[in-house]
């Protein structure tokens, strides 16, 4: 297991978000975060192949068809689908890779510091940036 990233530098340095998972469901945590995100200055863009747009913004069927850098790719789907995620946040040379609570992958989660990107497992994109920057 690697060290703890610096959380509040790839938040602070980050400017667009891919929500992998986003829900049209407002009591989803997803929804809720994206739109929390939203409301704090991130460009967020959502990965969703059943919606055309969630909470105002543009969704994707998946990462490799967003046509922009991805500074986070901010998963919110179960474990067994987290490689294959992981596998095109590499592809498309996003930033970061952000598993939300209760998600982690170590073998994915190697594989993508491996490839440079920063790793965060099992925290929530919403708590920690309210932690660092108030919210």
């Amino acid at each position: 297991m690697s060290a703890e990233p610096d959380v509040k530098a790839i938040l602070s340095g980050a400017k667009t978000i891919a929500v992998v998972g986003i829900s049209p469901k407002e009591e989803s945590a997803s929804h809720q975060v994206a739109k929390y995100l939203i409301e704090h200055g991130f460009r967020v863009i959502g990965v969703n192949p059943s919606r055309s747009e969630i909470l105002g913004v543009k969704c994707y069927p998946d990462l490799l068809s967003i046509p922009e850098h991805v500074d986070i790719v901010d998963i919110f789907r179960r474990v067994d689908a987290i490689a294959p995620i992981v596998d095109e946040a590499i592809a498309i040379g996003a930033g970061a890779v952000w598993m939300q609570l209760g998600l982690e992958h170590e073998e994915s989660a190697q594989k993508a510091r491996r490839a440079g990107l920063s790793v965060v497992m099992n925290k929530c994109t919403k708590i920690e940036h309210a932690r660092y920057f108030g919210g």
